[in-house]
């Protein structure tokens, strides 16, 4: 009997995970977009931190400020949405993401900046309650967007995805193996934790673009480069 209740409770945490993984899946389909041209409007592209060496963005971090920028200037999105880790005085990812986008054209006042999001679930409780936002295109990486996608919108921020990858990338089985734990977390975060992340006052994203060369569609990514 002892044997059986074991490989009963084996199966269930084998179970659990994966099927997690398998529900997040099925629930971003149709909400993840690699291609330019069929992504919908939004105002607001929400790019996600993922780490800085030296003041210098990680490959994988370069690639979500230049997708985000790519859909900036496409006309797609009007406001570019860095949030980051900051909690360390020597550890600014969201200023390292400004700098790329400016590197790459984006006028300054087009990046809003989030200096509080520690984590996925932080980024998106705090685009809701601190940046007022409803709705926003999430910029990372494919492996990503399924649990970003799940906790942005449980959070209140219906989204839809661009995918991130323009590059392969060091480890990469590492980071889809790691998202079967973290999308436990983040249904525990959402349905039962429920923790606050750090808040503070709400900051109004402008509802218009400086650059005024596209509030519309009508110009080509091939028209920026």
């Amino acid at each position: 009997m002892f044997k059986k209740l074991l490989i009963i409770l084996l199966v269930v945490m084998l179970a659990v995970p994966l099927l997690s993984r398998l529900l997040t899946f099925l629930m971003a389909q149709g909400r993840v977009y690699d291609d330019l041209n069929q992504v919908p409007h939004h105002r607001v592209a929400v790019v996600f931190g993922a780490g800085v060496r030296n003041g210098v963005p990680t490959p994988m971090l370069y690639d979500r400020v230049a997708s985000a920028v790519d859909l900036y200037k496409a006309g797609v999105v009007d406001k570019l949405l860095m949030s980051g880790d900051n909690r360390f005085v020597e550890y600014n990812e969201p200023a390292a993401m400004r700098r790329t986008a400016l590197q790459l054209g984006v006028p300054d006042q087009d990046i809003v900046m989030d200096y509080a999001g520690r984590s996925t679930y932080d980024t998106c409780y705090r685009a809701s309650a601190i940046f007022g936002l409803s709705e926003a295109i999430l910029v990372t990486q494919h492996f990503h967007l399924d649990r970003a996608l799940l906790t942005c919108g449980g959070l209140g921020v219906q989204a839809v995805g661009y995918v991130a990858d323009r590059r392969s990338y060091r480890n990469v089985w590492w980071n889809d193996l790691r998202e079967i734990p973290a999308t436990l977390k983040a249904l525990a975060d959402l349905f039962i934790l429920k923790p606050l992340p750090v808040l503070g006052d709400p900051i109004e994203i402008g509802a218009t673009r400086s650059d005024t060369r596209s509030n519309t569609r009508k110009h080509t990514l091939a028209e920026f480069r």
